[in-house]
């Protein structure tokens, strides 16, 4: 799998002429984790496939989630044991698809006093959780007593606690687990366009026969012919059913998630931990890295979707939260070094509040024929598009008699996975440190490399050694910059260090090291005058103000 499909923009106008001349089986509208989740599958059955995101992939909630792919615990408070039943063996799929980008990943759960969890509903909880996710070995579920909880993790806070439950989920990185979908679809001959935004359907009697888009960055429209056509633009996808004149019955319901990020050494948590908040929510503090971030809120959205902002009173919210509880944190706003907020697409139900709305996601099909699907969570990803492309198969079955096999995901390694089992990751990654290390690269680096290309860090080892210009660290960003252009369909530095790299989340000092490389790389490959250049420029150092300066005088 070290060998990389070329996947790239430079080319663009003549990629989109080549495109449209095309008819498909099959368009997917929204570049998310959803919408590439059914590329892959669909593709994977012998569908012709192209899939249209109007910004760049996985930049609407793909990119802003909690980056877990967990099998959602306290779904089991709201009895939806299919949930928890799907989302929990989906995690050990997942993980299997890509070891390297899905990393397991303790969680500590204190059990304190007047806690929403008891022990004795943990304990079962917990039990439930493991024969439902079909949890294996190790990672069954555990009992602490106090002391054990404290060994594992001495900022929770001695007066209150009574013990913990400890038990598995992986960690991953949302954006790079969309990107590697994509690329794997590629491998059955999909095909997969950012910046091209769907404006319009075409319909046949009656029927919707194709879409129109445009290419938003050089501006021509282009008409697509197509047996079908997914809605699966997440946030966006009761505009498109507007466009459809279909948007009826079921709504949906938008909620905001926050997330900050502070420097490891100020809250140097050992481990994830799932935790109480005083109004009887949960959260999250996940050690990643050089970073610990925390999250997540769940309040109503009715703002412009295309910029979703953390306010004051998110980063506050959170704050006090976590000094809540461990006693010995004192975090402030000053402390925080970036954030990110993100929308959840969820199904509105009368009378519900943001957090009791169910996370199932649902499929609805119009008069004209297009198929919506929203709801749902990153970790069902492979399910949701399951269950959207059977939906393809059985229309496909009585409009033209084609019989489709059935979904083949769970056994398709994405991009970048030649490892059999988490072991060859840890082995891998100290390979590449073992490589790197005479010309100062630390264990971090070589982390960072492994977790975030898998083994096509081999292909960016090879345009490190090609690559003469600047001292060691220049020339890897130099060398992450070409394979992210050549094969990741990167536009824009803004793609390169939001999401594929995670450098704004969970490295964002790099980007201040590294922002002239890169912006010089984006100039060779793309041809930018110096002020196009220099609008990047700005752009970068904007993007740092607003997701790292948090003062009180900010609306």
């Amino acid at each position: 799998m070290g060998e990389s499909i070329a996947f790239s923009n430079t080319d663009r106008k003549n990629s989109l002429q080549t495109l449209a001349q095309e008819a498909y089986d099959l368009v997917v509208i929204g570049g998310g984790i959803t919408g590439a989740g059914i590329a892959l599958d669909a593709s994977a059955r012998g569908l012709k496939v192209l899939l249209l995101e109007k910004g760049d992939f996985a930049s609407g909630t793909s990119s802003k989630s909690t980056k877990l792919i967990h099998g959602g615990l306290r779904y089991l408070k709201q009895f939806d044991f299919w949930l928890v039943k799907e989302v929990g063996s989906e995690r050990a799929i997942v993980h299997k698809l890509a070891p390297h980008l899905v990393i397991p990943e303790k969680m500590l759960l204190p059990l304190i006093e007047g806690g929403s969890y008891g022990k004795w509903l943990t304990s079962i909880g917990l039990k439930v959780y493991d024969i439902l996710a079909q949890v294996e070995g190790d990672d069954k579920r555990q009992m602490l007593e106090k002391k054990e909880a404290l060994k594992l993790e001495p900022l929770l806070p001695k007066k209150i606690l009574n013990g913990a439950g400890y038990y598995a989920e992986y960690r991953t990185d949302d954006a790079r687990l969309t990107l590697e979908n994509i690329k794997t679809s590629l491998q059955f001959g999909a095909k997969a366009v950012n910046y091209a935004k769907v404006i319009d359907f075409v319909y046949a009697n009656e029927r919707v026969a194709g879409v129109m888009f445009r290419d938003e960055v050089f501006g021509g429209e282009y008409h697509i012919s197509s047996k079908y056509v997914i809605n699966a633009a997440g946030p966006w996808v009761d505009e498109l059913r507007s466009v459809n004149q279909s948007k009826k019955g079921k709504r949906l319901h938008l909620t905001k998630g926050v997330h900050l990020v502070f420097p490891r050494e100020k809250l140097p948590v050992q481990q994830s931990v799932y935790f109480d908040i005083p109004d009887g929510r949960m959260m999250f503090a996940i050690p990643r890295g050089k970073v610990t971030y925390i999250g997540t809120t769940d309040t109503n959205f009715n703002a412009d979707k295309d910029h979703v902002t953390t306010d004051i009173a998110d980063a506050i919210y959170l704050i006090s939260a976590v000094n809540h509880m461990f006693p010995d944190i004192h975090l402030e706003l000053s402390d925080i070094i970036s954030s990110w907020a993100g929308l959840r697409p969820l199904i509105h139900e009368e009378g519900k509040s943001a957090s009791e709305l169910s996370r199932k996601d649902e499929i609805f099909t119009s008069d004209t024929g297009l198929v919506s699907i929203a709801g749902g969570k990153l970790t069902g990803y492979r399910k949701m598009a399951e269950r959207v492309v059977n939906r393809i198969a059985r229309n496909l079955e009585e409009d033209h008699d084609i019989h489709l096999k059935p979904c083949s995901t769970d056994k398709i390694p994405l991009c970048g996975n030649d490892f059999k089992k988490f072991k060859h990751v840890q082995k891998y990654i100290a390979t590449v440190f073992d490589r790197l290390h005479d010309s100062g690269f630390t264990e971090y680096d070589a982390w960072y490399l492994v977790t975030t290309y898998g083994k096509q860090t081999e292909t960016i080892l090879e345009l490190y050694a090609q690559t003469k210009s600047g001292d060691s660290l220049e020339r890897m960003v130099r060398a992450e910059a070409q394979f992210t252009i050549a094969h990741e369909m990167a536009l824009t530095p803004l793609d390169f260090f939001i999401r594929r790299t995670g450098r704004l989340y969970f490295d964002i000092d790099s980007i201040r090291n590294q922002m002239v490389p890169v912006l010089e790389e984006f100039q060779k490959a793309f041809g930018h005058s110096a002020e196009e250049v220099d609008a990047f420029q700005k752009e970068l150092e904007q993007e740092l103000d607003n997701h790292s300066n948090f003062s009180l005088d900010r609306e």
